[in-house]
């Protein structure tokens, strides 16, 4: 198949499988007397499975590693252990941005709520206590606490 027709079945621009054959993510292919690339049917799984990959988090070169090497030839214990692997820095990454919603959330109800009658100075003052209170920031310099502290 021409690589317009790919591109249509895939969603993916006519430049981005080029990219990907140049970078061996998919098979180099054979090209028509005429110059134009031929495809095979087995390349629209190979993009829809490296699109898949790169929306879910994957570098090319984790893909290129995660892709069987032959026809079907998938290393399954090592595909296994990389979802896995992602899995893994998914929840650690929901766990961060977590913390750090907490984190903002109390900075903004520290700003809005801070005592009027203070200096400028006296209210950032305020606030950075109250930052420090809830672990938002260090009390030696060093930037947030994790709270294994």
């Amino acid at each position: 198949m021409k690589i317009g027709e790919l591109a249509k079945l895939t969603g993916l621009a006519a430049s981005r499988i080029r990219f990907y054959e140049a970078e061996g993510l998919i098979a180099a292919v054979e090209r028509r007397t005429n110059g134009y690339r031929d495809y095979a049917e087995d390349a629209v799984r190979v993009l829809e499975i490296i699109s898949s990959a790169q929306r879910a988090g994957f570098s090319l070169e984790q893909i290129r590693h995660l892709l069987p090497v032959g026809a079907g030839n998938w290393q399954h214990d090592g595909l296994v252990e990389a979802l896995e692997r992602k899995v893994a820095e998914i929840e650690a990454m929901q766990q961060r941005l977590k913390e750090n919603k907490a984190q903002l959330l109390v900075a903004i109800d520290s700003i809005r709520n801070r005592p009027t009658e203070l200096s400028c100075a006296e209210r950032t003052r305020w606030v950075m206590d109250r930052l420090r209170d809830h672990g938002v920031v260090s009390t030696q310099g060093k930037g947030r606490r994790s709270g294994a502290e």
